[in-house]
């Protein structure tokens, strides 16, 4: 084995001096600029990474009186029950099917109503539609459920008092197991998509409007311009967000579902979200509900890798 000389110790020594005083020049110099960095890092150490050493707990066989490191370890015996537990197969068919239906028809929403704002030329009257769409995001979900069994229940709902006035007869589709799933999507489209406008919106302001100029001289239509122009220009940000929406592809969205289940649609709307709460968290196993929330995040995580990998090679830069 070749020794290192003296000479390269002596420049690998001088080296890490420099950069020992270039960083605590940088750190002096940016000192404000760090100090808003910390709120943001201890929030993430608090609150996301420390947790994690409580995934052990999947592990085992928990008991809060006995702690972390009292508790019997078991191995992977609550994996092994999840997977051949009689209710897994549908589990995992109904948090998948509303997986796919979200990325589907709510992940492309925001980018079109993006697209559709960005061709309206009154700034008063964008500004008007912008607000109204972005107001929905701040309903919570018992509200926006409140008003779905307002508008369809059977119960003098709006929905069906038209349908007989007109001559049909009324359909209670908060007890269908078919309507379930149209409508779960529906509530989510109409209370993020204006939320989710706000990433493309800041992307499309960043387009050259030169480009759009020498169309037009070109005799582009504006539909045109939109496929050869505007697409192109935000198709980073595109795929930069649905790498980071299969972060989580499996969180289905616990208090919208949960206020949506009922006896007659739980065979199809019962998700991992739902199962958790009600047979790890409110039956006392914890060890359990971290063994299925570990599950999903795992799988997540294979999503994420598998999306970033896809995406760069197809020439795209990805998340890294």
């Amino acid at each position: 084995m070749e020794r290192v000389k003296p000479a390269s110790l002596a420049l690998q020594a001088g080296y890490h001096k420099t950069y020992g005083k270039r960083l605590q020049t940088d750190l002096i110099r940016d000192r404000w600029l760090y100090l808003m960095l910390f709120p943001g890092v201890v929030y993430f150490l608090l609150f996301k990474y420390g947790p994690m050493y409580g995934l052990i707990i999947a592990f085992q066989n928990y008991q809060p009186a006995s702690g972390f490191t009292g508790s019997e370890f078991v191995g992977f015996k609550h994996f092994i029950r999840l997977f051949t537990e009689p209710t897994f197969v549908m589990l995992f068919k109904n948090t998948l099917i509303l997986a796919v239906y979200n990325i589907l028809f709510f992940f492309p929403a925001p980018i079109v109503l993006a697209l559709l704002l960005n061709e309206i030329r009154h700034k008063y009257f964008k500004n008007i539609i912008q607000t109204l769409v972005y107001i929905p995001h701040f309903i919570s979900w018992p509200v926006v459920v409140g008003l779905c069994y307002v508008l369809f229940t059977t119960e003098g709902g709006i929905v069906n008092e038209i349908i007989k006035q007109l001559g049909g007869q009324e359909t209670n589709l908060l007890m269908s197991a078919g309507a379930f799933r149209p409508m779960i999507i529906i509530q989510q489209i109409w209370k993020e998509i204006g939320w989710g406008t706000i990433i493309f919106l800041a992307a499309l302001a960043g387009v050259n409007v030169e480009l759009y100029e020498s169309a037009v001289i070109d005799g582009a239509s504006r539909f045109k311009q939109t496929v050869h122009i505007t697409l192109p220009a935000i198709k980073s940000t595109i795929i930069i967000l649905l790498i980071l929406r299969m972060g989580s592809f499996m969180d289905s969205g616990f208090e919208q579902i949960f206020l949506m289940l009922n006896p007659l649609n739980r065979q199809v709307g019962e998700v991992f979200d739902t199962y958790v709460y009600s047979v790890g968290l409110a039956g006392g196993q914890f060890s359990y509900s971290t063994a299925v929330g570990l599950f999903k995040s795992g799988v997540s995580l294979i999503l994420v890798m598998l999306t970033n990998w896809l995406a760069r090679v197809f020439g795209e830069e990805g998340v890294y």
